[in-house]
């Protein structure tokens, strides 16, 4: 009998395997949840992503039921919830990148230093509250504050992202922990010069424009250059 979403289970496990090698996470620590029919396919419950097959991965129902010998990853509420409310997203990865959590664990969200920050739907990107993880109450902060955004920082914790699909996901993840790792580094300076809100939408619907990290395409950029011939 062969295993449903197949390709989908062994691309999860690849994406998590690069988060470890990006750097974005360490061991076995983070989790990472794709869309698959009715409900989600999500990593399972402390197992290293080396050791992992797609027989591990996990198939949940919204109601919180699960089928397979594994049982779900601990923080499988805030993947529930998130993709619930967010039809939008078809990816949920959570990860403890090094720098996102330096600056989760001072509780300190990243403001618009840096332009590409409007990668993350907005001029900032929130840090939640903390709540101790795997719990309801840490679900709820982290959908407050993905409101209108595709990731955030969870205090005392570690990083959100959403993502199309799964390689947009781990960019986003990627961008964020270079975000974070600019902003540690810039603080060290002192205050860094914040972009206006209104810049930040410039650039987003510059980025919208342009597919920026989507493969291209889209509405032609009027700063783009222009092709002779």
């Amino acid at each position: 009998m062969s295993l449903p979403d197949a390709d989908l289970r062994r691309a999860i496990i690849d994406t998590c395997l690069a988060m470890n090698r990006l750097g974005v996470n360490q061991g076995a620590s983070g989790n990472l949840s794709a869309r698959a029919g009715g409900g989600f396919l999500i990593t399972p419950s402390g197992m290293p992503y080396d050791e992992t097959e797609p027989a591990d991965i996990v198939e949940m129902a919204f109601d919180g039921s699960y089928a397979g010998a594994r049982r779900p990853s601990s923080e499988w509420r805030f993947h529930r919830d998130i993709l619930a409310a967010r039809p939008d997203a078809q990816v949920v990865l959570h990860a403890h990148p090094t720098f996102a959590t330096v600056l989760a664990v001072h509780g300190r969200p990243i403001p618009s230093f840096h332009y590409m920050v409007a990668l993350a739907g907005g001029d900032s990107i929130r840090c939640a509250p903390y709540a101790t993880f795997g719990t309801q109450e840490l679900s709820d902060h982290a959908l407050a504050a993905l409101e209108g955004r595709r990731a955030c920082l969870l205090a005392n914790h570690g990083m959100i992202v959403l993502g199309n699909d799964l390689k947009g996901a781990l960019a986003l993840a990627v961008e964020v922990e270079a975000l974070a790792r600019q902003y540690v580094y810039a603080l060290m300076l002192g205050q860094p010069t914040i972009l206006p809100p209104e810049e930040i939408e410039r650039v987003a619907e510059k980025m919208r424009s342009m597919k920026y990290g989507q493969g291209g395409g889209g509405e032609p950029d009027p700063d783009a250059p222009r092709r002779r011939g």
